[in-house]
């Protein structure tokens, strides 16, 4: 692509002032097209801010905008001190990006605004903060891509309501490895079959929240599918209190477990009469997550609203 097809571009922007209730339709101002055919008939590349940059998923994902040709590290934000003003590049393991690392998230916000073009915001920081920060991206114009988890129910819904008054694009992935997500489809096609399942998830000691964002996606996929699981055969008594581990809808139990040695892990246990039958999926490397947060990035410029899970831009 090149000035061909970007002169046919400007010719449809021209006639969009034309057409006012397809453009509303569409939730799309006359920037928003153009700034999309400029990336495409430039092959612009995508500026990105990651956001939590010297955790270890925001090195991996600097280390794979800066291997991706369509994207350019635009910012990295990290609230640790010792890491401030280092090159995000140096810090990655990936060699210099002359990408200071700062911790002045809205301050990057701004001056991604300010480049008028589709910014994304990755962020991997902390549950007490997300919403905050995914609220401020909105607000900026700039499209939030979020593997933090954490949040609360009515928190996304009102991340979604903003998103959509704002027609911004916005991805909440609670995981973005596709392994597990045929596990999650498996798991869906399983529940079919069987009265009786239990979920365990298992993650490093480092992980602020429990259960983990996967493993509640995980349960809710199966409540939807309307049936109640694990009906009572005996009347149970804990001993210690948690020992059953919690309980999520429709009666499926979520154990947690956090190690050291452990990066991320989950198990859906059936039972039924005379066997077990278990799915388990292994994370050995953070890297297995990248081709689905990049995956990401490209597809929530196209998005004009909230969109939770992976599954759904597969």
């Amino acid at each position: 692509m090149g000035t061909g097809f970007l002169k046919i571009c400007r010719q449809i922007l021209s006639f969009i002032p034309c057409f006012p209730k397809f453009a509303q339709a569409l939730k799309f101002s006359r920037s928003n097209f153009q700034d999309i055919f400029e990336i495409m008939a430039n092959q612009l590349p995508i500026p990105v801010i990651v956001n939590g940059a010297a955790g270890k998923m925001g090195r991996e994902v600097i280390k794979a905008i800066a291997r991706a040709s369509d994207m350019t590290l635009f910012g990295a934000v990290d609230r640790s001190p010792e890491c401030l003003n280092a090159d995000a590049g140096e810090l990655a393991g990936c060699g210099p990006l002359e990408v200071p690392i700062t911790d002045d998230l809205q301050g990057m916000l701004v001056l991604a605004a300010q480049e008028k073009q589709l910014g994304v915001m990755v962020d991997f920081t902390h549950p007490s903060s997300v919403y905050e920060n995914v609220r401020s991206a909105i607000a900026y114009g700039i499209r939030p891509v979020v593997g933090t988890t954490g949040l609360s129910s009515e928190q996304i819904q009102e991340l979604a309501e903003f998103a959509d008054k704002a027609s911004i694009g916005c991805l909440i992935v609670p995981n973005f490895s596709i392994g597990m997500v045929l596990l999650q489809q498996a798991a869906v096609t399983a529940s079919q079959y069987f009265e009786h399942v239990e979920i365990i998830e298992l993650h490093h000691n480092q992980k602020a929240d429990a259960p983990s964002g996967t493993a509640i996606q995980t349960a809710q996929m199966l409540a939807e599918m309307g049936k109640t699981f694990n009906p009572p055969e005996v009347e149970e008594t804990e001993k210690l209190a948690g020992a059953r581990g919690s309980v999520a809808d429709e009666g499926i139990r979520i154990h947690s477990i956090r190690l050291p040695g452990l990066i991320a892990h989950q198990e859906v246990i059936f039972g039924g009469a005379g066997q077990v039958y278990t799915l388990r999926h292994d994370t050995s490397d953070r890297a297995c997550y990248m081709p689905g947060v990049l995956l990401s990035i490209r597809k929530v410029l196209e998005l004009r609203s909230l969109v939770y899970g992976l599954e759904k831009i597969l």
